[in-house]
């Protein structure tokens, strides 16, 4: 069984990846991995959204580092694939590239896939249609499944993310989009 979610969705796909066992494998929609780092990071309109979920940043860091996944990515041991906005203020990329990073360093399969022009959400077309392609194909190659269409290439990550890496992948993004 797979979880998939965005934002704060995309939250609760790392959580429950990492302090469960229940699924095989996620997708994180400019998802959150670290709590504190989001606390510090993001836009001023959000900048108080998390003191009314977990307590004030930063008197209760404590807190948010214990609910972080980043903080706890020994306990996250599937695939999950990572879609995220490069224009995102709200939740920035700094938070998937984190994780994927973490995850690559352990060997676990992970994907990430960046959009240009994009922030938080999916807004154009043509990077919707993509997105649910690339999560399509990420879940046919971990569950080895049969579809008869042809499916997107899934850009997993094979080595850390450097500069250079993520403009590659960025480039492999966009010659995959139609």
């Amino acid at each position: 069984m797979a979880i998939r979610g965005s934002s704060a969705g995309g939250y609760s796909v790392l959580a429950a990846l990492t302090f469960t066992d229940t699924f095989k494998a996620g997708a994180s929609l400019y998802g959150i991995g670290d709590l504190s780092a989001l606390a510090e990071d993001t836009h001023k309109f959000e900048s108080r959204y998390c003191d009314q979920l977990i307590g004030a940043y930063p008197k209760e860091k404590p807190l948010y580092d214990a609910r972080s996944p980043i903080n706890h990515i020994e306990k996250l041991n599937c695939p999950v694939i990572f879609l995220q906005g490069l224009e995102d203020k709200v939740v920035p990329p700094n938070q998937a590239e984190a994780m994927v990073d973490a995850l690559y360093q352990k060997n676990i399969p992970v994907a990430y896939v960046t959009f240009e022009n994009e922030g938080h959400g999916f807004r154009q077309a043509h990077n919707i249609q993509y997105a649910i392609d690339v999560e399509y194909a990420f879940y046919a190659n971990i569950f080895s499944l049969s579809p008869t269409a042809t499916l997107t290439t899934v850009p997993f990550v094979t080595q850390a993310l450097t500069q250079t890496v993520r403009q590659a992948l960025n480039e492999q993004t966009k010659s995959e989009k139609p």
